[in-house]
């Protein structure tokens, strides 16, 4: 009579747990049934027109039609991210706002003493969006045929040459820093507020290089107003399988390529995510 007593009371705990775990579970599901229940915002950040922004906004044109709702793009530009995450880490975590990560985002926690959020703990992944080239571009005009040009004379004239990237922790701005390490030059990396902002200063004659992700830049190189010297991938670009590496030109340590990726708010409900 004990023994069956035991058993009843372990099978009592059990179905208790068991159901536990299904009422918990049920406000996701109800989510997820109805989601989403009102406009998406996906935060980005970057200003519009980079390869982020561009990517976002395909993204967002692709679900708001899938879903019947709209899915709005929130361009948040400033402190390598901090303002964007920030944003996303307080927000209802509901699925109802999401962000664009990037390199940029996943190196964050390395950069600043001191973050309002965890780039592991506080964000929930969603899926990876897509890789994409970098390269090593001058004006059309500029002196620099190749790649070993740049090179030669950074290294003739050190500080003299101003490199051109965009907000301080991108992904960009991280391969120019790169790219004046492993080279052994001295040179002026200056980040600006977004890849539109790159191409006028490159254009006006401010920048002397610009370190790029290749998307967003491909017009102005197929309307001969700049020249790719080289790009930073383990392979050559399909897009433009001429230029070479940077390894190829004699810097092998300079290697670098761009992700984006869609997170959302780490307590969101995991059957809203996998709608997603």
């Amino acid at each position: 009579m004990q023994q069956t007593t035991k058993v009843q009371r372990s099978r009592l705990w059990l179905a208790a747990g068991l159901a536990a775990a299904f009422f918990a579970a049920v406000p996701g599901l109800a989510q997820a049934q109805t989601f989403p229940s009102k406009p998406v915002r996906i935060v980005v950040p970057f200003g519009p027109g980079g390869v982020g922004d561009l990517t976002a906004r395909t993204v967002a044109a692709k679900l708001s039609e899938q879903w019947g709702k709209p899915v709005v793009i929130d361009n948040k530009p400033g402190a390598g991210g901090v303002v964007a995450a920030e944003l996303v880490v307080k927000a209802e975590p509901d699925g109802h706002t999401l962000f664009l990560m990037s390199n940029g985002t996943a190196v964050t926690q390395a950069l600043f003493q001191r973050l309002p959020f965890d780039t592991v703990r506080d964000f929930a992944p969603i899926s990876t969006l897509g890789y994409f080239d970098i390269a090593v571009l001058v004006p059309d005009a500029s002196p620099f045929k190749t790649f070993g040009d740049l090179l030669a004379h950074a290294k003739a004239n050190p500080g003299k040459l101003n490199v051109g990237s965009i907000n301080v922790g991108s992904t960009q701005n991280l391969a120019a820093e790169l790219f004046k390490s492993t080279a052994g030059i001295d040179v002026q990396v200056v980040p600006y507020n977004g890849t539109p902002a790159v191409i006028t200063a490159m254009r006006g004659g401010q920048l002397d290089v610009a370190v790029e992700i290749l998307g967003p830049v491909l017009p102005q190189v197929q309307a001969k107003a700049m020249r790719v010297l080289a790009v930073t991938g383990e392979k050559r670009s399909i897009v433009l399988p001429d230029v070479p590496t940077a390894r190829e030109s004699g810097v092998p340590a300079f290697v670098a390529s761009s992700w984006n990726a869609l997170a959302a708010p780490a307590k969101t409900p995991r059957d809203v995510v996998q709608r997603i």
